[in-house]
């Protein structure tokens, strides 16, 4: 291991060519971290709006992106005790708590007035190595590739909190979930229906309708070309669904409050159209309807969907995987939409 390792930077915000694949010093491990050295990981939509700058994420520049992490463990830090081993093959929670808090002690790890999410308020995975915490480092399941593992973590703890947490699904009611091809609305969909909802969702186009259905969507809405609130009422003769999973923003808004039936629950955790979103109050109050913010999720829904992965009751998608020099084609693929499911980078490393 050398004093040096291959990453994607970007020293300014901006577009997909700020960033820059180039060697940069190797981490170094604090006393409770471990280094992985890594394998794979998947972009989110996270990875865009850091690059391009938001006001809630203050990061030093250059920055490396990423979030969702496979690899071995390369070096453990001083003061570890645990019973990872050294080149065992593990996977990475990528929200980081101060460990200390009310809200931490408690589980709720996501509510800690600390929290940190890899690639965002610190360094990621678009590099050869990354140094986490050792808390946050578990063992890969041994079904799952490494490109399958950098797949789901951040997507599936997000969309258990927003279905089974947060809106409560139940067996029988009828949930829509936007997006089918996005990381958490693929996985929101197989959620709610094991749960033994009905699911109904939207895909950008055709070619992707066929996709939401394996998933375990029941009908499918084309939202570029139909209105969403007018197709779900067809589907429910009229009476909205229970529950709408959202991580859009203002171009879906008012369409998935449209959705609801009277008393139904919406969650939202993003805004990849804008946050700018409006709505009447008296629509809100008068249907009884709850809205709900959802932001990542804990470690017992980590790991209780991990469980569901290892026994194939959920299953992470991959739509493409591209070498981590060409992170920037990646993400114009993301910004493009014109995907399904999660692309991945992976490292080419030999050794």
């Amino acid at each position: 291991m050398g004093s040096t390792m291959k990453a994607v930077t970007f020293y300014e915000h901006g577009g997909p060519e700020k960033l820059t694949y180039e060697d940069v010093p190797l981490p170094q491990v604090g006393p409770d971290e471990i280094l992985v050295r890594v394998k794979a990981c998947a972009l989110n939509h996270l990875d865009i709006w850091i690059r391009q700058g938001i006001p809630n994420y203050t990061i030093s520049l250059p920055h490396i992106s990423g979030s969702d992490i496979s690899g071995v463990i390369a070096s453990f830090g001083s003061g570890y005790s645990g019973h990872l081993s050294l080149g065992q093959s593990v996977f990475v929670m990528p929200g980081i708590s101060c460990g200390n808090c009310d809200d931490c002690i408690i589980g709720r790890e996501n509510r800690c007035a600390h929290y940190q999410i890899l690639g965002a308020q610190r360094s990621g995975g678009y590099a050869e190595f990354v140094n986490v915490p050792a808390v946050n480092v578990l063992p890969l399941p041994e079904t799952l590739s490494f490109e399958q593992a950098a797949a789901f973590p951040l997507v599936s703890v997000t969309a258990w909190h927003m279905v089974k947490t947060l809106a409560n699904v139940q067996p029988g009611e009828t949930v829509l979930v936007l997006g089918a091809g996005s990381g958490v609305g693929g996985m929101a969909i197989q959620m709610a229906n094991l749960l033994g909802a009905q699911v109904f969702s939207t895909v950008g186009d055709s070619s992707k309708m066929e996709k939401a259905k394996l998933l375990g969507a029941d009908e499918v809405i084309i939202h570029s070309v139909e209105d969403i609130s007018d197709r779900v009422a067809s589907f429910t003769h009229g009476r909205g669904v229970d529950v709408v999973i959202e991580h859009i923003g203002q171009e879906v808004w008012g369409q998935c409050l449209k959705s609801l039936s009277r008393g139904g629950r919406l969650v939202t955790c993003g805004a990849t159209t804008g946050g700018a979103s409006q709505f009447d109050a008296r629509y809100l109050y008068s249907r009884q309807l709850t809205i709900m913010g959802s932001y990542m999720g804990t470690r017992d829904e980590l790991l209780e969907t991990t469980r569901l992965i290892e026994t194939d009751k959920l299953r992470p998608i991959v739509d493409s995987i591209f070498p981590l020099k060409e992170a920037r084609a990646a993400q114009e693929l993301m910004l493009a939409r014109n995907f399904f499911g999660k692309i991945v980078l992976k490292m080419n490393q030999t050794a």
